[in-house]
C-alpha cells in the first residue's frame, strides 16, 4: 500500500496506537446499545415484534430495499437465517429508510441515558466528523449509507453516539473485506474470534471448531483491518489522536468501568 511510504516510521506507529486504542471501546459500547433490554423496547414500541426484526431492519435500513441476501453479503458477520429473519420481520412494520431513521433515534437516545455527563462531546465531534469525513466509502456500502444518514446539530451527545456508531460501522465493514482478503469465510472468522458457543450465538447454527492453523490467518485480517483504517486517522494531528483517544474512553466509560 502506498500508505506506507507516505508517512514516517513515527507518524506510522502514532496512527496505529490511536486505531489499537480506539477499536474496542468503540465496538463494545455500541455492543452494549445493540444488546440493551432499551433498544428492543424502543423496537417494541415502534411496532416491530420481538426478536431481531428491529435490528435487521434498523441497522441495514440504510441499504434500502434490498432483498435479505444481499443485506446478508453486506454484513457478513451474522448468519443468513438471523439476518434474513429479522430483515422480512420487519418489512410489514415501515419501510427500510423509515427503520434506519427509527434506529438512529435508538442509537441518540441510548447515547443521551450512557454518556457520561462531564464528556467534551463537542470537541469528540469535531474529530469524529473528520474520520467519518476522511474515509473511503468504497466497497464499504454499510458505512456509506450510515455515513449519509443525517446526523442532528442540536444533540450533541446523541449526535456523538451516532457518530460511535458510524465509525463502528467503518471499522466492520473493513473487517469483512480484510477476513475475506485473508482467505477466511466470516462464519470462521467468527468461531476463530469468538468460539463456536458466540458464534452460534449470532445466528451460525452448529459451526464446526475452528483449526489450530486458521489464528493467523485471523490476526492477520486484524492487522489488516488496522491498516485499512490508518488512513483515516492520518488527517488527524498526533495531538488530535491522542484527545480522540482519550475522548473515546471517557465517552465509553460508563460500560467499561
Amino acid at each position: 500500500m502506498t500508505y506506507y511510504v507516505e508517512v514516517s516510521d513515527l507518524q506510522r506507529m502514532e496512527i496505529f496506537d490511536c486505531v489499537a486504542t480506539v477499536a474496542r471501546p468503540i465496538h463494545d459500547f455500541g455492543d452494549e446499545f445493540m444488546s440493551d433490554e432499551a433498544t428492543a423496547a424502543a423496537g417494541l414500541r415502534a411496532g416491530f415484534p420481538p426478536g431481531r426484526g428491529f435490528y435487521c431492519r434498523g441497522r441495514f435500513g440504510v441499504l434500502g430495499e434490498a432483498p435479505a441476501h444481499v443485506v446478508q453479503a453486506v454484513q457478513g458477520f451474522l448468519g443468513p437465517h438471523l439476518v434474513s429473519a429479522g430483515w422480512l420481520a420487519g418489512r410489514s412494520v415501515m419501510p427500510a429508510e423509515e427503520a434506519a431513521s427509527c434506529y438512529a433515534q435508538a442509537v441518540r437516545t441510548w447515547g443521551r441515558d450512557n454518556i457520561p455527563a462531564d464528556v467534551d462531546v463537542e470537541h469528540f465531534n469535531f474529530l469524529a466528523q473528520r474520520l467519518i469525513d476522511a474515509a473511503d466509502g468504497d466497497a464499504l456500502p454499510l458505512f456509506a449509507g450510515w455515513r449519509a444518514h443525517p446526523c442532528p446539530t442540536d444533540d450533541p451527545v446523541g449526535a456523538a453516539m451516532q457518530r460511535l456508531h458510524v465509525l463502528r460501522e467503518h471499522r466492520g465493514a473493513c473487517h469483512l473485506a480484510a477476513v475475506r482478503l485473508c482467505g477466511l469465510s466470516a462464519r470462521t472468522a467468527m468461531v476463530v474470534n469468538l468460539g463456536v458457543e458466540q458464534a452460534t450465538h449470532y445466528g451460525w447454527p452448529e459451526p464446526p471448531p475452528a483449526a489450530a492453523n486458521l489464528i493467523p490467518a485471523w490476526q492477520r485480517a486484524e492487522q489488516l483491518t488496522d491498516e485499512l483504517q490508518a488512513p483515516l486517522y492520518s488527517t488527524l494531528s498526533d495531538r488530535h489522536r491522542a484527545e480522540f483517544a482519550r475522548l473515546v474512553s471517557a465517552l465509553t466509560s460508563s460500560r467499561t468501568s
